[in-house]
């Protein structure tokens, strides 16, 4: 149980070092990955369960970036729209 929560702390650490780098994408994904790896890893111990946790949060933080991207879209068209008037 030590050595997986020692492993999801440096992976994180990694992981928030080039975030930098990334686009607002990459970095969603990346993110919801850590962190449902890290508390699926964390409240069962076991490898497997972390794996699933981190496709799952990946899952979800592609989603999420998809649901910013079309609220910034639907507000950018209201902004066109109201100047055209």
């Amino acid at each position: 149980m030590k050595k997986s929560w020692v492993v999801s702390c440096a992976l994180t650490a990694c992981l928030a070092l080039t975030a930098c780098t990334m686009t607002d994408t990459q970095r969603r994904t990346t993110t919801g990955a850590a962190l449902g790896g890290a508390t699926a890893g964390l409240i069962s111990g076991q490898w497997g369960w972390a794996a699933a946790g981190a496709a799952a949060g990946a899952a979800g933080g592609y989603l999420y970036d998809k649901s910013k991207k079309n609220e910034d879209d639907a507000y950018s068209r209201g902004v066109n729209d109201s100047r055209k008037r």
